[in-house]
């Protein structure tokens, strides 16, 4: 579970946050699997020659390296993609920029940078920037958002936005949805476009603050501000998840989907609740909130499931902390049901011993929840779940595990990108195949673990799924990761 500090020790620890042109040639086909290959999407770097963002000389920048990739398909036009992603990790705290690659015809893929740090060209006054999110709207507009930090100069977190009209091959309206210094700290933020509202989007975060009054030591309630305009202007940010009734206690992983049926708006999270020394945690729950009113009013938050998420280590060897996606839910709704789904880690099938992803699903708006279900093999730790349900009604998960390291390996963790689909939702129509390269997840960067992303991405694509993930290689110590993306049809 990743588990916050104090904001006296932010800088250093919650502040592990979380253009390319031409042709994108596919990788090889693995000759023992018939998975679809896949499109690399970043290639070069375009701040190479950017030395802003040292906070310290302990300060390790990954040259090359791109993590925590996200997507978005244009709903008029399935190959018309925009991804994002880190580029040039940090050790100690987000990269030195965020970049997107963005494809016309869903197979070449171009660059360009997204103007959230000093690094980028025309970008915002902050060194480092983290937590990429793009989504598009009905009437084709791009939505990017992200976290711009400071770690020297001051100690400033934002909530940043920019739209695109051409796909994702220029940026404007960059806005400043948000900003604070310390005692407060802005985490996670992600990014939603109303399926049915052109011209409307929201953006969604968890505001830590470490001196709040009364007796709390912690407080961590939920922020949103939205766009009416198509991006030109946002709202100011206001609180809409509450957690000032439960000492040291905050939310993390707000995520929106909608049901395009309806227009409810479906807001899920993990709420988490500290000892009085915030040295462990006391109790942690997922919970959801909706809103029929396009975001203006939500309701009181209902709990989806229990986090029981441990921590995520090398199996073989505990003393190597892996980085993935435990604490941050994944939801969908079923465009023609709106079942609601949400893919999560869990300990629920171990014993406690370690995460599987798992999966719960509500059939009446959010009201109720079943059991969690069991979808990564047994016996074998897995991470980093992302789920889309298609126009027919396929649930489609995919996820990071370990399926093929053996016993006594210590030198190696051999990663796996697995996709697992559940026709109509129905576990017994269960199909898998693995979408990735067998990869060494320890050639990584390391930043508060050995670190691929705190997400992956997948969306629904006309009658299958697209997703994107990274994978390592051995080019190090410069570009030891990459992004890749696929498109894969389903039932």
């Amino acid at each position: 579970m990743r588990v916050p500090v104090p904001l006296t020790a932010v800088t250093a620890a919650a502040l592990l946050l979380g253009t390319v042109t031409g042709a994108a040639p596919a990788a090889a086909a693995d000759p023992d699997t018939d998975r679809t290959p896949l499109v690399k999407v970043s290639h070069g770097d375009p701040y190479a020659k950017c030395t802003v963002g040292a906070r310290s000389p302990d300060s390790v920048v990954y040259p090359g390296t791109e993590v925590e990739p996200y997507l978005s398909v244009d709903p008029r036009d399935p190959k018309r993609v925009v991804t994002v992603f880190q580029q040039d990790r940090w050790n100690d705290g987000g990269a030195r920029g965020l970049a997107a690659a963005w494809t016309a015809d869903g197979r070449t893929f171009h660059r360009s940078t997204l103007p959230f740090s000093l690094c980028a060209p025309g970008g915002a006054d902050y060194e480092r920037a983290s937590d990429p999110w793009v989504s598009t709207g009905p009437d084709g507009t791009v939505y990017a958002g992200g976290e711009g930090v400071d770690f020297v100069k001051s100690t400033r977190s934002a909530l940043l936005a920019v739209t695109s009209r051409d796909g994702g091959r220029t940026w404007q309206n960059l806005t400043t949805t948000h900003a604070d210094e310390q005692p407060f700290f802005n985490d996670k933020p992600s990014l939603t476009a109303d399926p049915v509202r052109a011209g409307t989007a929201y953006q969604v975060w968890n505001r830590l603050d470490n001196d709040p009054p009364g007796p709390s030591a912690l407080d961590g309630p939920g922020y949103i501000s939205l766009t009416r305009d198509g991006g030109r202007t946002w709202s100011r940010a206001r609180k809409f998840v509450d957690t000032g009734s439960v000492p040291n206690t905050q939310t993390i992983g707000h995520l929106i989907v909608a049901d395009r049926r309806t227009g409810t708006l479906y807001d899920f999270f993990d709420r988490i609740t500290y000892s009085d020394d915030l040295g462990t945690v006391a109790e942690a729950h997922y919970q959801v909130v909706t809103s029929t009113d396009a975001g203006e009013t939500w309701s009181a938050p209902v709990t989806v499931a229990r986090d029981t998420s441990v921590p995520e280590v090398d199996p073989n060897d505990p003393a190597k902390p892996l980085r993935a996606a435990s604490t941050l839910p994944s939801p969908a709704v079923d465009p023609k049901t709106g079942t609601l789904y949400m893919a999560y880690e869990g300990s629920d099938f171990s014993g406690g011993k370690f995460d599987s992803v798992q999966l719960v699903r509500s059939t009446d708006g959010g009201r109720t929840w079943g059991t969690p279900e069991l979808i990564s093999p047994e016996g074998v730790p897995a991470f980093s779940p992302s789920i889309a349900v298609t126009e027919g009604g396929t649930v489609a998960l995919t996820y990071y595990d370990l399926r093929f390291l053996e016993p006594g390996n210590t030198t190696t963790l051999p990663t796996a990108h697995q996709l697992v689909t559940l026709r109509h939702g129905n576990p017994g129509l269960r199909t898998e195949r693995r979408i990735s390269r067998i990869f060494d997840w320890l050639r990584a960067p390391f930043a508060g673990g050995y670190f691929l992303g705190d997400y992956q991405g997948l969306v629904a694509d006309g009658k299958g799924v697209r997703a994107v993930l990274t994978e390592t290689h051995s080019d190090a110590p410069r570009n030891r990761t990459d992004v890749y993306t696929g498109v894969f049809r389903t039932r």
